[in-house]
């Protein structure tokens, strides 16, 4: 049987990336060329189950001996938009070929106002733009040095039953605290900056390394900012990672030329410097 007569293949199945489940079924066909059509559908019912609003990253097709070069496609996927097509290959007559997601996903605007309603967990409530958020003092003092202290009886705001939180908006705080509630909105690429700079006021280094974690293994933001955020809110293992994809002359004239670079630290642009000699 010539390739082009084969009619393609299927897999359908859930899918767990980012700790989101979605259902996918991915068909290909060979033409007369041998290349593969490949195409993706997605089943947005279960993703918008889960409050997705969008799915964004990339899938790799790879084939087995490298019968071609691995492919990288960028995905940009909404309830209206559920399908992604390409064709991949090259003139061999037959190959397997496989695939793997790297997808982030973007939820709708949670309702905060829901998420700390009072109960026989929460024991105090934080008051920020005169909006309500009923807590429970031993958990937050548990993630937070400085809930700790404000929580103490050393300080006035311990004895109180309700506490002012001044100089944030309701919006921004209450994500800070939902990123680590017992029903959690996951870290994306629109709330990196403003968790880290949150999580560092306020003193909650739990959130910073859930946020390295995500930057580590999902992010598409590029390495030279990437590189400035490690910088700045200490994040080791995140720092080595984007050091060690500094591998060129160019990508070393890039990271000067870019915003970032003027901000970063004397001790990372020297580590950028040994990257360098280390490559020659």
């Amino acid at each position: 049987m010539s390739s082009f007569e084969m009619s393609g293949f299927e897999m359908s199945g859930f899918e767990m990336s980012q700790f989101f489940i979605f259902y996918s079924v991915w068909s290909g066909t060979m033409d007369d060329s041998s290349y593969v059509n490949c195409t993706w559908k997605f089943d947005w019912s279960e993703l918008k189950s889960q409050g997705v609003d969008e799915l964004t990253g990339h899938i790799t097709v790879t084939s087995d001996y490298n019968h071609f070069t691995a492919t990288k496609i960028d995905v940009k996927i909404t309830e209206n938009n559920q399908e992604i097509t390409k064709i991949v290959g090259s003139n061999y007559y037959a190959y397997y070929v496989s695939y793997e997601y790297s997808l982030i996903p973007h939820y709708e605007n949670p309702s905060f106002d829901n998420m700390f309603l009072p109960s026989d967990q929460n024991d105090t409530i934080l008051i920020v733009e005169g909006k309500q958020l009923h807590v429970n003092k031993t958990f937050l003092s548990y993630h937070s040095e400085y809930f700790r202290a404000l929580f103490s009886s050393n300080f006035k705001e311990g004895q109180m039953n309700k506490i002012p939180i001044e100089d944030v908006s309701f919006k921004d705080f209450a994500l800070l605290l939902s990123t680590f509630h017992p029903d959690p909105v996951f870290v994306t690429d629109t709330i990196v900056e403003k968790l880290l700079e949150l999580a560092r006021r306020f003193l909650v280094p739990s959130v910073i390394k859930v946020t390295e974690h995500y930057l580590i293994n999902w992010s598409n933001i590029d390495n030279e900012k990437m590189l400035w955020l490690a910088d700045e809110y200490g994040m080791s293992k995140l720092l080595e990672k984007c050091v060690r994809k500094i591998t060129t002359v160019e990508d070393a004239k890039k990271l000067k030329n870019s915003e970032e670079y003027k901000k970063l630290s004397a001790e990372t642009k020297a580590k950028v410097f040994d990257r360098l000699l280390d490559s020659i």
